[in-house]
C-alpha cells in the first residue's frame, strides 16, 4: 500500500483530534464494590451520543474524581452573585 501526503496529513489529523477528545475525570463508587467490567459496562452505556452523560454516570451511582485535586460540589444557593465595582469611592452614595 502506498502512503500520499494526503493520506498521511488526514490519519495524522484523525488521531490528534481523538487525542483532544478524551474525558480525563476518574471515576469511583463510594457506597459498593466494583470491577473494571462493571464501569465500563455503564461508561459504554451512559456514552450512547459519544459524549459522556454525567446525570447518567452519577444515576448509577458513580462519582467523578477530579485529578486536579477539585471537588465537584454543589452550587451554594444561599450565596450571591459578587458584581462589578460601580466607579463610586466607598461612603458616597449614589447621586451626590
Amino acid at each position: 500500500m502506498r502512503w500520499t501526503l494526503g493520506s498521511v496529513l488526514t490519519c495524522t489529523a484523525l488521531l490528534a483530534a481523538a487525542g483532544c477528545a478524551t474525558d480525563d475525570r476518574q471515576w469511583m463508587k463510594l457506597s459498593e464494590k466494583y470491577t473494571t467490567e462493571d464501569f465500563r459496562r455503564d461508561h459504554a452505556a451512559c456514552s450512547k451520543t459519544g459524549k459522556l452523560d454525567d446525570g447518567c454516570m452519577r444515576g448509577r451511582g458513580w462519582v467523578a474524581v477530579n485529578p486536579t485535586g477539585k471537588s465537584e460540589t454543589a452550587k451554594d444557593p444561599y450565596a450571591r452573585e459578587i458584581g462589578a465595582p460601580t466607579g463610586r469611592p466607598r461612603g458616597t452614595a449614589p447621586g451626590y
